[in-house]
């Protein structure tokens, strides 16, 4: 359980921090008698100087309307929930989770910020910052999927052990991931807010970057649901395939293509020649039982 101690001073759990008229009047405990144990799991105010900035914070942006309004909050009535950091040693201090509350306090004038002090690697500290922000839902989609991706390519998480992290199941984690393959022009209707996550991830079954620009302008200017930009791409994604095999069929060898004739001609039914890197295969079609049988008749009476 953590302590709430911000009735000492920082000197008590950082003697660095003891300034000289305290060092001259009593004799300040040394650093190395300080346990570690003794420096994380409490409360303390920090100044908003000596932390800087989590290097792995997920979020990159912040809206600075409701900064000036957090900032007015802090300004009467303080922060009420105290940040989270790691000691890095010499003064120094690194935020885990609440930049906006720094942000929004450095904009208040305040000198000193409440601070939960905890033990911390590098991967625990990019985990508990995106975790935080997915818990309070401050992060847009993409900042959420680089957050997944980070864990995956920097901690060498698999996308299943990022789900068990976040509190998500791995479904939700694939799909957020599979955002950042969508086009830069998606990606940025979805960073403004224009289009929704359904909406971005209807866009991803769309090879088509011509056709994911029209349907985008019409989601955008019809307020189409995502139901109907995922009817719409099935639809023209179903074309895409249509056009793709007539061409294949198209591009058809013209040698097999004629011996295909042929055989339809001579046995009265579809018959396909497909050509393999060895050899190749007839395959022959029939629609019922005497169909076939009158296949065989005429497969017996070849010579």
């Amino acid at each position: 359980m953590s302590k709430k101690v911000l009735g000492r001073g920082l000197g008590a759990f950082f003697p660095e921090y003891e300034d000289e008229s305290e060092a001259g009047k009593k004799k300040t405990q040394s650093s190395s008698d300080i346990t570690p144990e003794e420096r994380a799991n409490v409360v303390l105010n920090i100044p908003v100087a000596h932390i800087r900035a989590n290097p792995s914070q997920p979020r990159k942006n912040f809206n600075e309307e409701r900064l000036d309004e957090l900032s007015d909050s802090i300004h009467q009535h303080g922060v009420i929930q105290p940040v989270t950091v790691r000691y890095l040693g010499e003064k120094r201090f690194e935020l885990i989770s609440g930049e906006r509350r720094l942000r929004a306090s450095k904009l208040a004038g305040l000198k000193e910020i409440p601070a939960y002090i905890r033990e911390a690697n590098d991967e625990q500290t990019l985990a508990f910052a995106l975790i935080e922000n997915i818990q309070r839902e401050d992060l847009n989609p993409l900042e959420v999927a680089m957050g997944y991706q980070r864990l995956i390519d920097e901690m060498g998480y698999t996308q299943g052990e990022v789900a068990n992290k976040v509190g998500k199941n791995r479904t939700t984690v694939t799909n957020m991931i599979r955002l950042l393959n969508l086009p830069d022009f998606i990606q940025k209707a979805l960073r403004d807010e224009q289009i929704s996550t359904g909406h971005a991830r209807a866009l991803i079954n769309l090879k088509d970057s011509d056709q994911q620009k029209i349907l985008l302008k019409k989601i955008i200017a019809e307020n189409l649901s995502v139901r109907d930009v995922e009817e719409s791409a099935g639809k023209l994604d179903k074309k895409n395939q249509q056009k793709k095999k007539k061409g294949s069929q198209n591009g058809k060898n013209p040698f097999l293509k004629e011996i295909s004739g042929r055989l339809r001609r001579t046995l009265s039914t579809k018959v396909d020649v497909k050509e393999k890197r060895k050899g190749g295969e007839i395959r022959i079609y029939y629609y019922s039982d005497d169909d076939l049988e009158r296949l065989l008749q005429l497969f017996e009476n070849i010579d």
